[in-house]
């Protein structure tokens, strides 16, 4: 009896495609680029399932393509924006995510980016590298103290919850905002709920942890800057279409507010000649906020587990629709 077959969109967990390889018979696309989609199409028609990535769009037709063949896409991250979730359910196309193992490393690197802009690690390290550093003068790198500080999280969910553990450290007051109260939170961390609008014009750091949708999409921009403090910075580590990307630049231009920090941007990847890439009072990470070696295999492995549940007729860890 033929192996099922599985097709990998990208090569970047060796130890997830060696999980699947002893079990089907595994097609891996070569490039590091997204496979076009007439590549996706034909693979969707031919294979039982598919492990693809956060920016691999799978669209109506893709699914239809493989209507009565695919039985699951198993997307690896906890996104799945990428992929026509009202489509795959009418094609009987199982989606699943790989949640529940990122958060650590996200928190992680929420604090990598409020310290970096804070005390201007980047804008000091471009200094050495461009051969701006001739003489010992700190003016031209005083910072903002992130210690006693006053935090707000926008979205607290997983990752929210490690970034407030993180902050007390740092002796940070936190505040948040959630479309639900997180009573047991509150209690055990000693935080505060306060309304979206009130963070923005009276926290230090505003902090986005919120899926995409379209409640979230772009929840900041000129409006929603203009009410925080000169003084304050925007950290973004949710998606990039929750932030005007022009509009931050603008006030980031005008001095509307100090700084701001972000990790996702729209579109992906930011153009280069954006003017908010020369822009001194940003730094902007190419989309790593999971991007441990550890967290990243992980969710690898998640994703492979997922696609071997479905074609073995096993309860699937985490599906989505």
């Amino acid at each position: 009896m033929p192996k099922q077959k599985v097709y990998v969109t990208r090569a970047r967990v060796p130890e997830a495609i060696e999980l699947l390889r002893t079990l089907f018979d595994v097609e891996v696309w070569p490039d590091n680029t997204p496979p076009p989609k007439n590549v996706l199409l034909e693979q969707a028609a031919v294979n039982d399932a598919m492990m693809t990535e956060v920016d691999d769009v799978i669209d109506e037709s893709i699914l239809e393509s493989g209507k009565g063949k695919l039985k699951i896409i198993a997307n690896r991250g906890v996104g799945y924006n990428n992929i026509d979730l009202n489509a795959a359910t009418a094609c009987d196309v199982i989606i699943t995510n790989t949640p529940g193992i990122l958060a650590e490393a996200c928190a992680d690197m929420t604090f990598a980016l409020i310290l970096s802009i804070a005390r201007k690690v980047t804008f000091g390290d471009r200094a050495i590298r461009n051969g701006k550093w001739t003489v010992f003068d700190q003016v031209p790198y005083l910072g903002t103290d992130v210690h006693g500080k006053k935090l707000g999280i926008i979205g607290l969910g997983d990752i929210g919850e490690k970034v407030i553990k993180r902050s007390i450290g740092f002796e940070m007051d936190v505040f948040y905002h959630s479309r639900t109260s997180k009573p047991e939170i509150e209690e055990k961390y000693r935080i505060t709920r306060m309304g979206f609008n009130d963070i923005l014009a009276t926290c230090d750091y505003v902090s986005l942890h919120v899926p995409l949708s379209s409640e979230t999409e772009n929840m900041i921009s000129s409006k929603q800057l203009s009410m925080m403090k000169k003084e304050s910075f925007l950290i973004n580590m949710s998606r990039g279409p929750t932030v005007n990307l022009d509009d931050l630049n603008a006030a980031l231009e005008s001095g509307q507010i100090a700084g701001a920090a972000i990790d996702v941007t729209d579109p992906e990847p930011v153009p280069v000649d954006h003017p908010i890439v020369n822009n001194e009072n940003i730094v902007i990470t190419p989309h790593i906020g999971s991007a441990s070696k550890a967290t990243f295999t992980a969710m690898g492995i998640a994703a492979a587990n997922n696609v071997v549940a479905a074609l073995k007729g096993k309860d699937i860890p985490s599906p989505v629709n």
